[in-house]
């Protein structure tokens, strides 16, 4: 069967009115971000943010309008606020207000961690793909969320293909599962090499759909795979999501720490407890002659913990099983469960369950200052 069209979409939608303009959302201008990928369709739809609970209606029209069309498999749409009334009011929030109360929890989810990093290419998804692996080998049930939208990587380390199942209200989907973890991500959605050409406010629609329209059922845990750096992305999770605390991933070298400190105070600012930093690539052991080389320094992530008053979780070798086993879609702590990668992964997991089970941190989140939409 052709593949389906971007045209053919637009069509479809151009059945769709909003009642309260007067006119279909393609006349209106509404519907950007297309992706088309063998018979699954996500796009955005436009809105003021204030008419986000009664625009869901019109949401779902749009999305049964494309899942009409002969050749379609599954059709997601996100509501984003892309306007500039939208981008003014986002303006003024931004300035600090009263506390608002603490976002309300998520129905069946005890707690959301949120893995992250000052800067790309130190490993964060990998260290949380494993943690949320070695969680999962503890007997905890656990989820795991890509919130990397524009690059997801949680697919091919889980070794996860197809798309997730529409659930039975018709309204949400179940997430895939490997290795004893339920995931999420945009990369189910889109191929491997279609680049996101998505704004701010777009990411951050996906993200709270992605985390609240899927069917979790009760989890212990759900780890976040964020984003690298402290944008939109992060302070949407933070904001908006009852987290129980980040941890930190670094590489030993300056310019990572520097990042890395960055983060730590980003997560400060809006209230979110730091359960940790973990030194990743944190040195080199030869498999031959078993010389040890600290190639990108050693230590810092413990001294930066140190400073900043908060605990250091672990440190994790360089070693080529590591990518190898990740490329593969097959963790390390499952696939090679007795190496030395594997059982620091394992101890960090369950420091952090120690941490998560006391409620360790939650005494210093105080209600966020920043309001972020």
């Amino acid at each position: 069967m052709p593949e389906v069209t971007t045209q053919q979409v637009l069509d479809a939608l151009k059945a769709v009115e909003d009642k309260e303009r007067g006119a279909n959302v393609v006349t209106l201008g509404m519907i950007s971000g297309i992706v088309v990928r063998e018979g699954n369709i996500g796009f955005s739809i436009e809105i003021d943010p204030k008419d986000a609970e009664r625009k869901e209606p019109l949401r779902r029209a749009c999305e049964d309008a494309v899942r009409r069309i002969a050749g379609v498999v599954s059709a997601t749409a996100v509501l984003t606020a892309e306007r500039p009334a939208a981008r003014e009011a986002a303006a003024r929030e931004a300035a600090p207000q009263a506390p608002r109360p603490r976002p309300a929890g998520i129905p069946g989810i005890s707690a959301i961690v949120a893995v992250a990093s000052g800067k790309g290419g130190v490993g964060k998804s990998t260290t949380a793909v494993n943690l949320a692996v070695a969680l999962a080998l503890e007997g905890r049930r656990v989820g795991l969320l890509d919130a990397d939208i524009y690059g997801p990587s949680v697919p091919r380390m889980m070794r996860l293909q197809g798309q997730p199942e529409l659930a039975e209200d018709g309204k949400t989907l179940h997430p895939l599962e490997n290795h004893g973890v339920k995931c999420m991500s945009i990369g189910f959605l889109v191929a491997e090499d279609t680049p996101m050409i998505w704004r701010g406010p777009m990411v951050m629609s996906a993200l709270e759909q992605m985390l609240h329209h899927v069917v979790w059922g009760g989890l212990d845990v759900l780890m976040v795979d964020m984003p690298p750096g402290t944008g939109d992305a992060q302070l949407t999770m933070a904001q908006r999501v009852p987290l129980a605390g980040a941890v930190i991933v670094s590489t030993p070298q300056d310019i990572a720490l520097l990042d890395a400190r960055k983060g730590i105070n980003m997560f400060n600012q809006v209230s979110v407890p730091i359960l940790g930093l973990i030194e990743n690539m944190s040195y080199y052991v030869c498999p031959h002659c078993g010389h040890r080389a600290e190639i990108f320094s050693y230590g810092g992530a413990r001294k930066v913990a140190e400073r900043q008053g908060q605990e250091f979780l672990g440190e994790i070798p360089l070693v080529a099983e590591i990518r190898e086993t990740s490329d593969a879609g097959r963790p390390i702590v499952v696939s090679e469960p007795k190496s030395e990668s594997a059982e620091a992964y394992r101890r960090i997991a369950r420091r952090l369950l120690e941490k998560l089970e006391t409620g360790a941190g939650e005494a210093q989140r105080r209600a966020p200052r920043i309001v972020i939409h």
